[in-house]
């Protein structure tokens, strides 16, 4: 089994910093994020800039290539609802460590990001949903499918795509938690790989529980066979569940120092 993927969240444009870091391009602020999320064990990171209608190119130009030139060609998410501005990404992209990751295509609206990433010979993260949550995981197949059977076309290799089956927020939607796992379960049983927003589970919680809960709920996920996820690598108690699954499914050779790694 291959060792999780850790694609780090935190230089988004939700961030009050961030996003004045991005408007007056200054990298400082991202830099610093970057290392931080870098040296807490992130494998990837995620560029995030938003709707990104004015000047979305550049930005994520600048932002691509100020992030591999500083940290030696890290391997990075582009992550916007421009398409022109993923492109613009991708024909700057320097892919020595690792292909790019298009964030994200749906079955829907965005379909069309499987065929950018298909002609630039990039990842895509999968969205298994089409218009607002998807109602059931029969949905949520039929959506995965439709997908594959289009990266397929395209010449894409399944292990390509990740299929996110869209985590949800356990305040408020409890109820449909075990559903997901059996989602991640149903997906892996296809050969496929999956990722996920894994912040979203705790959303809304007591900054004291969040790190509980999503560390429970990532090492469940993971027994499902999640593959990656898009969080905050910086949060210790969550990498050390995640380092500790690695080892548990022989991903990472034991060591009484594994945690160290």
């Amino acid at each position: 089994m291959d060792k999780f993927i850790v694609i780090g969240e935190r230089i988004h444009c939700i961030s009050p910093a961030i996003r004045k870091a991005i408007e007056e391009r200054n990298p400082e602020q991202i830099l610093k994020r970057a290392k931080e999320q870098l040296d807490a064990g992130a494998n990837y990171l995620d560029f995030n800039i938003g709707p990104a209608e004015k000047d979305g190119e550049e930005i994520m130009k600048w932002g691509v290539q100020l992030l591999q030139k500083e940290f030696d060609n890290v391997p990075l998410a582009l992550d916007t609802t421009n398409k022109k501005a993923i492109e613009a990404g991708l024909k700057v992209y320097n892919r020595e460590k690792g292909k790019p990751i298009v964030n994200s295509a749906d079955a829907g609206g965005r379909i069309e990001n499987i065929d950018l990433a298909a002609e630039y010979e990039a990842m895509c993260i999968a969205l298994c949903a089409k218009e607002g949550i998807t109602k059931d995981n029969d949905e949520r197949m039929a959506y995965c499918t439709e997908m594959l059977e289009r990266g397929m076309g395209l010449g894409m290799e399944p292990t390509d795509l990740l299929f996110d089956p869209l985590f949800l927020v356990i305040k408020g939607m409890q109820d449909k938690q075990k559903e997901v796992l059996e989602a991640i379960r149903l997906i892996s049983e296809m050969g496929l790989r999956t990722c996920c927003g894994l912040s979203n589970v705790s959303n809304g919680a007591p900054k004291t529980i969040r790190p509980i809960m999503d560390a429970t709920y990532a090492a469940m996920a993971i027994q499902c066979g999640l593959t990656s996820a898009i969080m905050n690598p910086c949060d210790l108690r969550l990498m050390e569940t995640i380092k500790t699954c690695d080892v548990v499914n022989g991903a990472v050779l034991y060591a009484d120092s594994y945690l160290e790694l």
